[in-house]
């Protein structure tokens, strides 16, 4: 298939979502970022994946960084979200409980090509 006859699908505009929470913030005994790729899967979003940080600070201004022992506990952990902008957006209220400290951050994105859950691709 060649790429002007490609469907619609494959590209397009989307919504990035990028959540950043401590690596040891927890919901009901789960990591809230573990909670939130659930979430996202159950939403049936395109896909989401949790990157865990080696370096970085927040609000308290620490420093937390996995070469200080005493600090590693604390990592910052990014969860990124792209799909369509209605369905990011659909999807914001069933994670406001989880988001209580971290940041939540949406950009613009183009999305170039999107594999194909059906065709195994």
């Amino acid at each position: 298939m060649t790429r002007e006859t490609e469907p619609a699908a494959a590209a397009g505009r989307g919504l990035r979502l990028t959540i950043l929470v401590g690596e040891s913030d927890v919901w009901h005994h789960r990591p809230v970022y573990a909670e939130i790729v659930h979430r996202a899967h159950r939403a049936g979003l395109a896909g989401a994946s949790a990157f865990r940080g080696i370096e970085g600070f927040g609000a308290s201004s620490r420093i937390h960084t996995q070469r200080l022992l005493s600090l590693s506990e604390e990592l910052p952990v990014a969860v990124v979200i792209v799909d369509t902008e209605d369905r990011i957006r659909a999807f914001l209220p069933l994670i406001d409980e989880l988001t209580g400290d971290g940041v939540v951050v949406l950009d613009a994105c183009e999305i170039v090509r999107r594999g194909d859950r059906e065709e195994g691709r």
